[in-house]
């Protein structure tokens, strides 16, 4: 037992060295693979114990009450009755999970449930950056559903079921394509296939300018000023957007990604060729926003899922509900 007790305190290190490492920067961390491992660990742990450590605990147990009933057997023999043979507290001790076990095992059916709605069906994120304003704002709690655009397995990402396509206008979170370890989120535009224009800050699909219509004017709480608000409809997905006329309409500072030479670069903006396999996505700040103008198409391998819902935003409860 006392080899498990330094084994397990090795390993428990080990993850919070990794985890500490992961919040001072000195690495750059992976939540998928650290639950993963997290979750193969704790499971190794609970099959030892249902298999191994709780039988063993068990036959000793029932050892001492056997050991405690002979006893009693020899006592009455000699004629000697009051006599005290209590041996529940021994047996509780003998039954108690020891500490490395409840930190593994015990931890185990939590962070697989955990684990498995995480991989599978729902993930929550937590809005980083103003991007997506007015649809997003920073702090919003939401949740990404992880199946509609079909299952991926974790770590390796290999997509096992089908699922429907991402379709414009849909809110997406994605694997960042020049730093995959990233979550970024971003309207989708451009479905392979389409041309996506955006010039003199006016999109433009397939030939054919997205109709809009102005709306109030947003106010930003965290710049105390207010912005002109658009609103877009997006193949009948109807959205708002921000727009400032008195920002540039070129696109400073694109990078050289892969399909570069399907977009063609002007002092009046962009225009895009979506290649097969691929998805031109925007933030629907239009003016502040690192989207696919500058670092180029997601590809189908990035997907991580559709986000649909906020749950939480601790400065503003009212924040909570569905968004499109």
């Amino acid at each position: 037992m006392q080899f498990m007790q330094i084994l397990t305190s090795l390993v428990l290190a080990a993850f919070g060295g990794y985890i500490g490492a992961w919040y001072l920067g000195v690495i750059e961390g992976n939540f998928a693979l650290l639950l993963f491992l997290a979750t193969v660990v704790t499971g190794v742990y609970w099959l030892a114990e249902r298999f191994y450590f709780l039988p063993q605990r068990r036959r000793a147990a029932q050892a001492v009450v056997d050991a405690a009933a002979q006893r009693r057997v020899e006592l009455d023999r000699m004629g000697i009755q009051k006599v005290d043979l209590d041996v529940t507290e021994a047996q509780g001790r003998l039954l108690m999970q020891p500490w490395w076990l409840d930190w593994t095992a015990g931890l185990f059916p939590v962070i697989a449930v955990v684990f498995l709605l995480r991989s599978f069906l729902f993930e929550p994120f937590k809005i980083p950056s103003g991007s997506m304003v007015p649809t997003l704002l920073v702090g919003d709690l939401i949740l990404v559903n992880k199946f509609t655009y079909g299952i991926r397995l974790p770590v390796i990402h290999t997509q096992i079921t089908e699922g429907t396509r991402p379709a414009r206008g849909d809110v997406m979170v994605f694997r960042y394509p020049p730093q995959p370890s990233l979550d970024y989120i971003k309207r989708v535009v451009g479905v392979p296939g389409d041309e996506v224009a955006y010039r003199n800050k006016r999109l433009t699909l397939n030939g054919q300018p997205l109709p809009t219509r102005n709306a109030p004017d947003f106010f930003d709480e965290g710049a105390m000023r207010y912005f002109k608000q658009l609103e877009e409809d997006l193949n009948g997905k109807t959205h708002r957007v921000l727009n400032n006329p008195d920002a540039p309409a070129f696109v400073q500072g694109a990078t050289d990604f892969p399909y570069r030479e399907n977009c063609r670069y002007s002092v009046e903006g962009v225009v895009c060729k979506v290649p097969a396999g691929h998805y031109f996505l925007m933030g629907d700040n239009r003016d502040n926003s690192l989207d696919s103008r500058f670092w180029g198409f997601v590809p189908e391998r990035n997907i991580v899922g559709k986000a649909f819902f906020v749950w939480m935003n601790f400065g503003n409860i009212q924040r909570i509900g569905a968004f499109h």
